[in-house]
């Protein structure tokens, strides 16, 4: 009995002592990937300001291919909105155009439904190199509440990988 005390304590030790970190961790995150692709950067602009067109490179919105989808606006101006009903993996939400410097960033407010409620910002910006080349950063900012802040280092990790990702499957298709 004696044993399954000192057992319990510690475990409320270590979880009083993650509620601490987490108390003393930042709420938000700023994150971003980047990837150099052999196109103008109209062209490359041209794709990413199409929303819809997220389909075919994002590797979130690819997690459900039965995922319900939803478009109120005209794709590629400052109000279209993409709204989606996925599984589990997909959750739901919707995602808005709230900027767009023709030829050089398109910015977005993403509201999460589930799995978790929330709201990031989004930018994607082109930028031309020397020759033929363009480079695309993609950039995403949000805040998590406590104590779920604790996974912040986790969630970045996470997120820069998928990005990273999903301009990897852009370049594909851009370069072809």
């Amino acid at each position: 009995m004696h044993i399954l005390i000192t057992i319990l304590y510690i475990l409320a030790g270590i979880i009083v002592l993650l509620l601490i970190i987490a108390l003393l961790m930042k709420k938000g995150y700023n994150t971003h990937s980047e990837i150099t692709i052999l196109a103008s950067r109209q062209k490359v602009f041209d794709y990413i300001q199409q929303i819809k067109n997220q389909d075919t490179f994002n590797k979130w919105l690819m997690l459900d291919p039965g995922m319900k989808k939803e478009f109120r606006g005209t794709d590629g101006t400052v109000g279209f909105i993409y709204a989606w009903n996925g599984n589990k993996e997909g959750g739901e939400g919707e995602q808005e155009i709230k900027s767009i410097t023709e030829g050089k960033n398109i910015e977005m407010e993403i509201r999460f439904v589930r799995p978790f409620a929330g709201i990031a910002n989004a930018k994607m910006t082109t930028e031309s190199l020397s020759g033929n080349q363009t480079k695309v950063i993609w950039s995403t900012a949000s805040k998590i509440k406590y104590p779920l802040n604790i996974m912040l280092p986790i969630i970045v990790k996470m997120l820069e990988k998928d990005m990273g990702t999903s301009l990897t499957t852009l370049k594909n298709i851009l370069e072809k």
